[in-house]
């Protein structure tokens, strides 16, 4: 059976850290370097020592190794340990007919799917039209609509067609003409 600290651990071992994650680094011994940072919008921290580094889409691990490695050209076998202290806001929203449209904080330990994401929003509304939902998005500047047919994931048991949802994506559910 798996503790809450064995799943908290596992946890940080494959979360990407992301812009806006608060990051608590400390190096053991080195009490005057120890550090509670916010990860910049570009993904980088500044460190003492260690100079400016990017730590957006590396593990836990691999950036206790990243500055553990920097830190080396100044001191004897740093040892550092990083903690995720708070994890960036990333909202998605759902809108249309739904029961309860709004706004769903992603986890940060997982991707959502669209289903999961319509079911956290309450499921649909009787007036829904399901296999008419969208998902909004905006990648690298450009808007994108990406149709999503819900039967063929709820009666044809099509896992690929339930998209991962991305930071700020909407999910919208339009009504249905009788």
């Amino acid at each position: 059976m798996q503790t809450a600290l064995d799943l908290k651990n596992k946890t940080q071992l494959n979360y990407k850290i992301q812009p806006g994650d608060l990051l608590e680094i400390t190096v053991f011994k080195e009490g005057d370097m120890n550090r509670t940072v916010r990860i910049s919008g570009n993904g980088t921290i500044t460190f003492p020592l260690a100079g400016n580094l990017k730590l957006a889409n590396l593990s836990v691990p691999e950036a206790e190794a990243l500055l553990a490695q920097k830190l080396s050209e100044y001191l004897v076998k740093p040892q550092v340990t990083a903690l995720i202290k708070e994890y960036s806001n990333k909202q998605i929203y759902v809108l249309g007919e739904v029961k309860k449209p709004g706004s769903i904080t992603m986890p940060a330990e997982r991707s959502l799917t669209v289903l999961e994401a319509i079911t956290l929003a309450g499921g649909f509304t009787d007036l829904a039209a399901p296999d008419r939902t969208k998902v909004l998005r905006n990648a690298n500047g450009q808007n994108q609509n990406i149709p999503v047919e819900i039967s063929r994931i709820t009666k044809l048991g099509d896992k690929s067609a339930d998209i991962f949802l991305e930071p700020n994506d909407t999910v919208f559910i339009p009504q249905s003409f009788f």
